[in-house]
């Protein structure tokens, strides 16, 4: 299993560029990643001064286990080349780019990062938020090595669409899917979409259940409420853990023994399951390590 795929990022917090007393608290929460961003939530006259601001903090190392990414404004804009320069500097986990539909987009960043002297420990998140982002996805994920996450801008998209935010998202489903694919068979992760509602803290939770189930690796927020819940949402549940611990001992039992036949709990047990146990732990241990 790939280090994108196994490193937690159940919550990751986008945290206003411009305020600073927004990047000095996400040093105390529970996220998993934060997006320090200097696009949606950056007004045009503070985007240089944000751009300053975010910089030093990403440069800082005062946010612990957290993985810190700069989301830069999108290509085409004012402020896109100046963003990466910055961000190359600064040197975070991952700079995020913004409508991202082309794999030409992608290694355009790369060029451009390198070119500005970006680690290589900086990766690229690539946002996936337009039609053409989901009819390519596959070939977007698989542009560049230093590409690690796709990271879904469902807002957006929903735009695109003229599609409606309704409860349980099936304008988006067949988007989601596209992504998640390409995701999968290029072994990086992704992220799930906002929840804009933040008082919503059920429909909150059955966006994140939904989440998981589909197979995405966490999701981003927008507020620091929806932390904790999305944290436990996309941790494996205790039973899961027990469950995948059973179904290892009993395939290495069986093994041992010659036997070609495995049960648990009444059901049979393949190769794939057991891939899938062992993937369950190294999240659980993963997420233990914090």
């Amino acid at each position: 299993m790939s280090d994108a795929i196994l490193r937690p990022r159940r919550s990751v917090l986008y945290m206003p560029g411009a305020n600073e007393r927004a990047l000095e608290k996400a040093k105390s929460l529970p996220a998993d990643a934060l997006i320090l961003d200097l696009e949606d939530a950056v007004a045009p006259d503070a985007k240089a001064d944000a751009r300053k601001r975010v910089a030093a903090a990403a440069a800082s190392g005062e946010y612990g286990y957290r993985e810190v990414t700069i989301r830069v404004n999108g290509p085409g804009t004012a402020w896109h080349a100046d963003d990466l320069r910055a961000a190359a500097e600064a040197g975070p986990d991952a700079v995020v780019v913004p409508k991202v539909d082309s794999a030409d987009t992608v290694r355009e960043v790369e060029r451009a990062l390198e070119a500005a002297g970006a680690p290589d420990r900086t990766a690229i998140w690539a946002m996936v938020e337009t039609p053409r982002a989901m009819l390519d996805a596959r070939a977007v994920a698989a542009a560049s090595e230093r590409l690690t996450v796709l990271v879904m801008g469902t807002n957006d998209l929903a735009k695109e669409l003229h599609a409606e935010h309704v409860p349980g998202r099936a304008p988006l489903l067949t988007g989601l899917s596209l992504a998640l694919l390409a995701a999968r068979d290029t072994g990086k992760a992704i992220l799930d979409g906002v929840y804009n509602e933040v008082k919503n803290a059920e429909g909150f939770e059955a966006e994140c259940v939904q989440g998981r189930q589909f197979g995405f690796d966490g999701k981003t927020l927008i507020h620091p409420s929806q932390v904790e819940p999305c944290n436990r949402a996309f941790a494996p549940s205790a039973d899961q853990i027990a469950h995948a611990r059973k179904v290892i001992d009993a395939f290495d039992e069986a093994t041992r023994e010659g036997r070609g036949v495995v049960t648990v709990d009444g059901r049979m047990i393949e190769n794939l399951h057991v891939e899938d146990a062992r993937r369950i732990l190294a999240v659980a241990e993963a997420i233990a390590g914090r």
